[in-house]
């Protein structure tokens, strides 16, 4: 008896350390700051979650590959996880979503000092809104007839419109407008600043191949693992890394800020 029961302990021991030692191919499409190859460890998204999951006992390898083939290889099990995801109800036919470890923040921009104040869209009904052309902000603001919203290329384009005063607003999610001011607007980003309400939040999360035979415990290991490094301060010490120390607690699941960007 005793040696049977040796031999199943060793058992459940091995399949423990097997399902843990099991390398998760992670996929993301480019979406910097959150995602890109060109970036630290592949993007702020990326370390977070590929640091959570090693802590979490999984190995990883990335990969990056266009929006479409990120759904289509999860679905089709060439990928284990999607690094960024927003929760639709469709995707939980096919995938398993985490609890959030970042939210993006769509939010408006005015020129330092301005005195434009947001708390409802017929605030801005006077105001002109530099909007990148084919981009989904938010349902409402997207289709408000009485909104003036002007067209431009890109988000740079946007904010060195507004730098220049032919435009009063423009609008980008957070985190990607900082690393626009880090980079390609660096010079301009003490000309700007956010107004404090959002427009729109959206949480992000890992979507876990529903089919994968661990996606539920990958999930729960994932979460716990995310909260425990909000604890201990890894989770701030990475988006230090990536330029984003003055908004890591803002930038969690119930983060505040006041809308200044710093040097």
């Amino acid at each position: 008896m005793k040696s049977i029961a040796r031999l199943m302990l060793w058992l459940v021991i091995a399949c423990s350390t097997s399902v843990h030692a099991e390398s998760l191919r992670l996929v993301a499409n480019a979406w910097p700051p959150f995602n890109d190859v060109n970036l630290l460890n592949n993007g702020l998204s990326s370390d977070l979650v590929i640091t959570a999951l090693k802590r979490a006992g999984y190995s990883s390898s990335y990969f990056q590959v266009p929006w479409a083939r990120v759904v289509h290889g999860l679905q089709v099990a060439d990928y284990d996880i999607v690094v960024s995801a927003w929760y639709n109800d469709e995707r939980t036919t096919y995938g398993v979503f985490s609890q959030p470890y970042l939210i993006n923040r769509i939010r408006f921009l005015q020129r330092k000092g301005g005195t434009i104040q947001f708390a409802t869209l017929s605030d801005l009904v006077s105001n002109s809104i530099a909007v990148v052309r084919g981009y989904v902000y938010q349902p409402v603001f997207d289709t408000d007839p009485s909104l003036l919203r002007v067209p431009v290329v890109d988000f740079a384009m946007g904010a060195r419109m507004l730098a220049a005063g032919r435009v009063q607003l423009t609008l980008e999610d957070e985190l990607v407008a900082r690393h626009y001011f880090q980079y390609e607007l660096r010079g301009i980003e003490d000309q700007l600043e956010f107004l404090p309400k959002p427009l729109s939040e959206n949480g992000l999360h890992i979507l876990v191949r529903k089919s994968h035979p661990h996606a539920e415990e990958i999930v729960e290991r994932f979460n716990q693992a995310m909260q425990a490094m909000r604890e201990d301060g890894t989770y701030a010490k990475i988006f230090a890394a990536h330029g984003f120390a003055a908004v890591a607690e803002s930038s969690g699941p119930t983060g505040q800020d006041t809308g200044e960007i710093p040097d």
